[in-house]
């Protein structure tokens, strides 16, 4: 399997896909750098790794930061010599209406989504484009897909994110530096989300809803795992996933 010995980063690794995806890679051969910025939850995924024989690191990371997103590819070389993989996966969702004008919400969208996948692009690329190898793998949604009310500024960086990796995508075949990407375009996934909803009505109409149709972290893991353990010339670029019940 290609997965085995591998070299991952995972942004927002401290809960739902992240972690999931992490421990799933881990028990797989890979060798885990896990980054999030709750240090506590950290530790206690680091250590369930470590338990069960798995290897892994792990930092306190901003990715809205450039530079904490440098030090998670400095601190990978320096404990398991390389980077193979990153997962940007950290990633906020406190919907509401336009009208409901919470713009400080619609700024942490844009810091975190969409800057934050573009931190991790600038960090890692260099060292992918000199080893002439590497993966970018990120979470979008279904809402970087379609349009949902009460989503416009969550839904408008997922489609950021969508547009960022087609064009690295295009952009490292032309290149040849053999840079593999995937996207993943999750639906209603149990995850933390929906904790930062601060607008009552909305977190009310989504809590029904992943109450109904949620599946678990798990699922996404998979295909993670899934789009690693390709061969080096194949790229699995898109993943639409989500609840078989769920019409969205």
């Amino acid at each position: 399997m290609t997965i085995k010995d591998k070299v991952v980063i995972i942004t927002g690794a401290s809960s739902g896909i992240g972690e999931a995806t992490a421990k799933l890679l881990a028990s797989k051969g890979a060798k885990i750098v896990l980054a999030a910025r709750r240090e506590g939850k950290l530790q206690k995924i680091y250590s369930d790794i470590i338990e069960d024989g798995g290897e892994a690191v792990y930092r306190v990371t901003d990715v809205t930061m450039l530079e904490d997103n440098q030090k998670l590819v400095e601190l990978a070389k320096e404990k398991f010599g390389k980077v193979d993989v990153i997962f940007l996966n950290a990633g906020i969702m406190p919907n509401s209406p336009f009208s409901a004008l919470k713009v400080d919400e619609w700024n942490d969208m844009i810091d975190i989504n969409i800057k934050g996948v573009l931190n991790g692009i600038a960090a890692v690329l260099p060292t992918f484009k000199e080893q002439k190898s590497g993966h970018v793998i990120t979470t979008s949604s279904v809402a970087g897909l379609k349009s949902y009310t009460g989503v416009g500024v969550y839904g408008a960086t997922k489609w950021a994110v969508r547009e960022i990796m087609e064009v690295l995508r295009m952009e490292s075949a032309m290149e040849g530096s053999n840079i593999r990407t995937a996207t993943l375009y999750p639906a209603a996934i149990n995850t933390e989300l929906l904790e930062s909803i601060t607008d009552e009505d909305t977190l009310s109409g989504a809590t029904k809803m992943y109450e109904e149709h949620g599946i678990t972290p798990n699922r996404i893991a998979n295909v993670v795992a899934f789009a690693i353990d390709q061969p080096e010339d194949t790229n699995v670029n898109e993943f639409t996933v989500g609840p078989t019940t769920q019409p969205w």
